[in-house]
């Protein structure tokens, strides 16, 4: 029904309700007792006739029709719910060191390097579409890159040029690693170009270009799907169908339920955990959980729960409920 109204909206399609209208105007005659054989009977069948096309099966239609809609709605968000709940708790790789590349044919492959903290350390970038020599050169960057860092994983972006970036990226790990233990992954960079424009990113990396963070996104997705993920805006991570045709507010706070309840189920590290990540914890919200991770800042790691309770604004219920 999504796809009906959409082609409708697009000027594609012409969406009507058929009914009956003989049966149900004989039905509505049986029951009012009109017989058409007097001239006041005829009147009234008209009359009817009138009621049902003019009033009645318009009104009917327009029911039907916004049955049908929050009815779709409803089974499009638990599609939606059910599918971002899967994403968010995929197995994560941990804290492994790796690198990342967001795939890009005319601006080359970005790649970065990624602690096992999170913690970005290096970028370069790889043309793989611009000649051999370029390739040669990109060969010699990604060992180098792979001699520097130790690499458990490579993680690449599934979206544009993606597929041949993984090729290539396989041939060269097939040439240096003999023992196979860098492995090579393509993952889901759905939503990756909006966290990269975002404030949460900005803030992050103030000083990276767009096409780096997007690359730094994909690596971290890797090793903790949940603790990358809640930084974009749920409906923009590509998880189900119609998501512009279904009711906003509806599919927002049925995704917002759901990576709440994710999180809340896992559980974050308090000492390495965002503000982002932070902010879905019960009884924790956007605004103390930037004032937690501003008191880790100031006076270091937590070293037991019960410091909590030293962060300016963090009550005894809101403890209770967030421990």
């Amino acid at each position: 029904y999504l796809a009906l109204m959409r082609g409708e909206r697009e000027g594609l399609l012409r969406v009507k309700i058929l009914t009956d209208e003989v049966h149900i105007l004989s039905r509505f005659a049986k029951i009012l007792r009109v017989s058409g054989d007097t001239a006041s009977g005829k009147q009234l069948l008209e009359a009817l006739q009138d009621s049902w096309r003019r009033l009645l099966a318009p009104g009917i239609e327009t029911d039907t029709r916004v049955e049908l809609k929050s009815r779709s709605d409803a089974d499009a968000a638990k599609i939606f719910a059910g599918n971002l709940r899967e994403l968010l708790l995929s197995s994560p790789l941990g804290g492994k060191s790796i690198l990342a590349i967001d795939p890009g044919v005319r601006t080359g492959c970005k790649c970065v390097a990624i602690a096992d903290t999170g913690r970005f350390l290096q970028n370069e970038t790889l043309y793989l579409s611009q000649g051999n020599e370029s390739k040669i050169q990109a060969t010699q960057l990604l060992i180098k890159l792979i001699d520097s860092y130790k690499p458990v994983a490579i993680a690449i972006g599934n979206g544009t040029y993606g597929r041949e970036t993984e090729s290539f990226v396989r041939d060269v790990v097939s040439k240096i690693d003999q023992q196979k233990q860098i492995h090579v992954v393509s993952v889901n960079e759905s939503g990756a170009s909006i966290y990269s424009a975002s404030d949460v990113a900005r803030e992050e990396f103030p000083k990276l270009d767009l096409t780096v963070r997007g690359a730094i996104s994909i690596g971290r997705r890797l090793q903790d799907p949940l603790a990358e993920l809640v930084k974009i805006e749920p409906k923009s991570i590509g998880v189900g169908q119609y998501q512009h045709d279904v009711s906003a507010s509806m599919l927002d706070g049925k995704l917002h339920d759901v990576v709440e309840s994710c999180v809340n189920l896992v559980g974050v590290l308090l000492n390495t955990a965002s503000s982002s990540l932070l902010g879905y914890v019960a009884g924790i919200g956007p605004s103390l959980a930037r004032k937690i991770v501003l008191f880790r800042e100031q006076n270091g790691p937590f070293s037991n729960r019960l410091e909590l309770n030293k962060v300016p604004g963090l009550g005894p219920k809101t403890y209770e409920q967030a421990a």
